[in-house]
């Protein structure tokens, strides 16, 4: 079909009721399934004088001529990255959905350290916390192991409201755990864009991205990043840095309890966290989203049931604990502007770079959590939110009084809309009744939709 003939007219409602979602999801799952190529591929690449193993998955519909086309006549790749707790396994539902109903190429991608290169099957051994004192850490090269002498163990118990007891791994100065702690960021946006170089060439593909959660402001800064980023598919997808810091700010979006705003708001104030601490995950982590998921979707009544619930609780863990279950991306998710100048000293420190490189590696590392602008620059593309219906952290009131306001403040102005499913989590292939793979399919139906309707194209 030529460009000229497509509709170019597709416009995203506010919402898309329950009805509405189980109904499009049951369609695309009886859609048959084409064929299609999974491989992975792990390379190597030098970001800021080390070496870092960076990991994807591909999955290619078959034949390859028929990958599906966009409103702008190319074909359509879709990126995904998986949120705070996963790697490239985290997103495979979600990708085979494309991939498969909708024959679009898809490139999964494991943020720097987090897949586990000694098992083919790339599940994480144990726990995250051993008996021993230990924890879990990452593997940025193969063969290159974190060691207990490198790090201590930190306990905060500051943001229990919403966290617990949180434990982190400080890294030691003068350690290789340190020095790839203060330079991981870089090799961040370096992986990202070499996979889509890799897969996704510029001038056949426009790519179409998406980071769950945690994974959004690093998408938000690729976006900018790569020429063929034609827009954001932004499910329960967290913003730049710098919105996103705001929005944890502001306490309105969870008052489904009388006083818990204000004591959620205090607790969520600015983050401080410096750059070298490596928060392990544990499951409290399933905790604080399940009691509010719980919450929206059973009413109060579910403190009743809490030794239940807690069972839930921990049968999910023993299955999320084979994913990488650390994270080191605060101080970009929450535009924490002291650690990220931190971590670009440190790493020019090491690097013994001159004092105006080193600035201009500090505004690089601060760049990263807010639009670029200026002569020369790509315009934020257009970004397309959905929200579920009982998401713990993105409601239609924090968009419409936070994140659409500081999108529409942008210069230029990127086109931005959410639509609000009245089904879903969090976590959006969570199954429910009615939706066996949760609201991903309604999803990815949406945003094929708006690919080839139109709403990318500028």
């Amino acid at each position: 079909m030529s460009v000229m003939t497509r509709q170019t007219t597709w416009q995203p409602p506010t919402t898309w009721s329950r009805e509405q979602v189980i109904a499009t999801s049951d369609t695309v799952l009886a859609k048959t399934a084409g064929e299609v190529t999974e491989t992975e591929d792990i390379f190597r690449l030098s970001a800021l004088g080390l070496d870092w193993d960076i990991g994807v998955r591909v999955y290619e519909p078959q034949p390859a001529d028929g990958i599906a086309r966009g409103a702008d006549g190319k074909q359509i790749g879709i990126f995904l990255l998986h949120g705070g707790a996963g790697d490239y396994k985290s997103m495979e539902k979600f990708a085979l959905l494309f991939a498969e109903k909708f024959a679009c190429k898809v490139v999964t991608m494991t943020f720097p350290g987090r897949l586990y290169l000694d098992d083919p099957s790339r599940d994480w051994p144990a726990h995250t916390i051993h008996l021993d004192g230990t924890v879990r850490t990452p593997i940025w090269l193969k063969g290159e192991y974190v060691t207990p002498d490198q790090y201590e163990l930190v306990r905060d118990t500051s943001k229990r409201m919403k966290y617990g007891t949180r434990t982190s791994a400080r890294a030691k100065i003068g350690t290789r755990f340190y020095d790839r702690m203060a330079s991981w960021p870089v090799a961040f946006e370096e992986g990202m864009k070499e996979a889509c170089r890799r897969h996704f060439p510029v001038g056949e593909f426009s790519i179409y991205v998406h980071g769950h959660s945690t994974g959004g402001p690093y998408v938000s800064l690729l976006s900018q990043r790569v020429a063929n980023i034609a827009g954001v598919i932004a499910i329960e997808n967290s913003t730049f840095g710098f919105i996103n810091e705001r929005k944890h700010q502001w306490g309105g979006h969870v008052g489904k309890i009388e006083g818990f705003a204000a004591v959620a708001a205090k607790s969520a104030e600015s983050w401080k966290d410096p750059f070298n601490d490596l928060y392990i995950r544990t499951w409290r982590d399933l905790a604080r989203y399940r009691g509010s998921e719980a919450l929206g979707q059973e009413g109060p009544q579910t403190l009743m049931r809490l030794p239940w619930l807690m069972e839930e609780i921990f049968e999910a863990w023993d299955v999320a604990k084979k994913r990488p279950q650390f994270k080191a991306e605060y101080m970009i998710t929450h535009n924490i502007v002291g650690a990220l100048e931190q971590a670009a000293r440190a790493a020019a420190a090491r690097l013994k770079l001159s004092g105006t490189e080193t600035e201009k590696l500090v505004a690089h590392y601060l760049g990263y959590t807010r639009p670029l602008e200026g002569a020369g620059v790509k315009p934020v593309p257009p970004f397309l939110f959905v929200i579920s219906k009982d998401s713990r952290d993105h409601s239609p009131e924090v968009y419409r009084e936070v994140i659409i306001p500081m999108f529409q403040a942008m210069k230029p102005a990127p086109r931005v809309a959410v639509t609000r499913f009245m089904a879903g989590v969090h976590t959006y292939t969570k199954p429910e009744p009615g939706l066996p793979v949760g609201i991903a399919p309604a999803a990815a139906q949406f945003y094929f939709d708006a690919i080839t309707g139109g709403y990318f194209v500028a």
